[in-house]
Formats: structure tokens, sequence, C-alpha cells
């Protein structure tokens, strides 16, 4: 890969892991549905107009936008609100061991031992993290790891629906999610009337870096490397999302780093490295995050 691809690649694993730190100060100023529905809107105001779909396509995006936007974008922000950063983003990546679970028992995929020992590992690690004292409350702990099942359900649809460009899925399920999430705000959250006038820099430079960086720009770049690269050069980057999501919510954040998380997130990220990592170049969901 020459230089400018890899370094490339390093950015939007920087922007991703950054992405985690945005999200909560953003949820720090406003409730988390109403950020994301905000995120949402941007989003779609930005691709729709310029990503135009099928109308056969529509049912499948309304679908997706269930699984990605609200399961997974929203149970991520409300979840991240009560996590510290790098836990979050531990398990979050979870996602991976999921969508490998769910190709076993719905598409009939060979599991084999190498990936059978990255499921062990990586279910190990959050078992370590639950026993140390950055592990969240069961609720947050629940709703990002069903925010990491939102996701690995994702990645089986998007295997096997219609076939979408990058940037018009994004767009379309980010349309479709945002009367979901803001019908959650309205009926779960109060005082958002009151978030929006107080907000400041960090919240609404929230709503763009989610929006513009982490989405459109991040997503932008990655899929033109998977476009001119071997999928198993490029893929395995994304297991520094986390490492450096951990690294960040320490120094930006001061977030806790004993021995159950570097042990816990270690075996987490271990365990990923053996389901993804592959020898040929077979092309894999693509990673999402955030």
């Amino acid at each position: 890969m020459p230089l400018r691809d890899l370094a490339l690649g390093l950015g939007v694993v920087a922007i991703w892991a950054l992405n985690i730190i945005v999200i909560k100060l953003g949820v720090a100023e406003l409730p988390p549905l109403l950020l994301t529905t905000l995120r949402f809107l941007l989003v779609a105001a930005l691709l729709v107009p310029f990503h135009p779909v099928a109308r056969h396509q529509l049912p499948f995006l309304a679908l997706l936008s269930l699984t990605f936007g609200t399961l997974h974008f929203a149970m991520l922000f409300i979840g991240l609100e009560q996590a510290e950063a790098g836990t979050g983003a531990l398990l979050v990546q979870m996602g991976t061991p999921f969508a490998t679970l769910l190709a076993v028992l719905f598409l009939k995929e060979r599991l084999g031992p190498r990936r059978l020992a990255g499921l062990i590992l990586s279910f190990a690690g959050i078992v370590v993290l639950a026993g140390g004292p950055t592990l969240p409350a069961p609720l947050p702990t629940a709703l990002l790891l069903v925010s990491a099942l939102g996701w690995a359900i994702s990645q089986l649809l998007i295997k096997q629906g219609p076939n979408v460009p990058p940037m018009a899925l994004a767009g379309w399920v980010a349309l479709f999610a945002t009367p979901q999430v803001a019908l959650g705000s309205w009926w779960f959250e109060q005082g958002q009337i009151e978030a929006l006038s107080d907000a400041g820099w960090a919240a609404w430079g929230a709503v763009f870096y989610t929006a513009v960086m982490s989405s459109i720009l991040a997503y932008g770049v990655w899929y033109g490397l998977l476009r001119r690269h071997p999928v198993n050069r490029v893929v395995p980057m994304v297991l520094l999302v986390p490492v450096l999501a951990v690294g960040l919510g320490v120094v930006l954040l001061g977030d806790g780093l004993g021995p159950h998380k570097l042990i816990g997130g270690g075996l987490v990220v271990a365990g990923i490295a053996l389901i993804v990592l592959r020898l040929g170049g077979r092309k894999t969901p693509a990673e999402a995050s955030s």
C-alpha cells in the first residue's frame, strides 16, 4: 500500500476513534436521542439529494434504518452518555463477533477453529472487563451491546440485500431513521428546547463531526481504499480504533486505565483480529462504528 493511502487509512482510524470522544462531549450538552436526530438530519440533507436510489430499494433501506440507524446509532449515543469512552468503544467492537455468530446461525457459514478462538477471546475479554471498575452500569452496558448487535444484524442485511452505493445507503438510512429517533426523543427525553438554546460549541461540533467527518468523509475515504486495495490490507487497520479510543479517553477525558481494561480490551481486540484477518482477499462487511 502506498504511503499516501496508508496515511489516509490511519486518518480514518483517527477520525473514528475521536468520534467516540466527540459523542461523549455532545451528549453532555444535548440529550442523546436529540443529538442522534440532528446527526441523521444533517447526513440526510447532505447525501440524499445527490444519491438517488431505485424505488424497489426503499423497503430494504427502511428496514436497515431500524437496525443500523435506530438500533445501532441511537443505542450507541445513549450508552456512551453513561459509559467511559474507551470502555464503550471496546463494547461496541463486539459487533464483529456478533456478526460472525449470526452468519453461522442464519447463513450457514463455517466457523472454523481460528474464528472460534476469536469468538472465545472476544467474549473472555468482556468477562474480564466486567470484573473491573470501568464497566458501566448494567443498563448502559446492555445498550452498547445492543448497539453492537444492531451493527451485526445490519451487516448481514447489507450482505444479503440489494447493491446500494455506500453514500446512498448512508443518506437514505439516515432519512428513514430521523423520524424514528425523533419520536424516541419526544417520548423518552425532556428539555429539548432548552438544551438546544443552551447548546455550545461542543454540542454543535458533535453534530457536525459525527455527521460530516465520521459518516461522510471517513466512509468516503474508507470505501475508496477498499476499491484500490485488497480487503485484508485495509480492514485490519480498524483494529486500531478501540485502542486509540481508549488512549484518547485517558488523555482527553481522564478515563481510568486499570489492568481489567488493558487485559480485557486486549483480549477483545485479539479476538476480533482472529476473526477479521484473512489470508485471502475476500471482502468482509463494511466496518462501522461510528
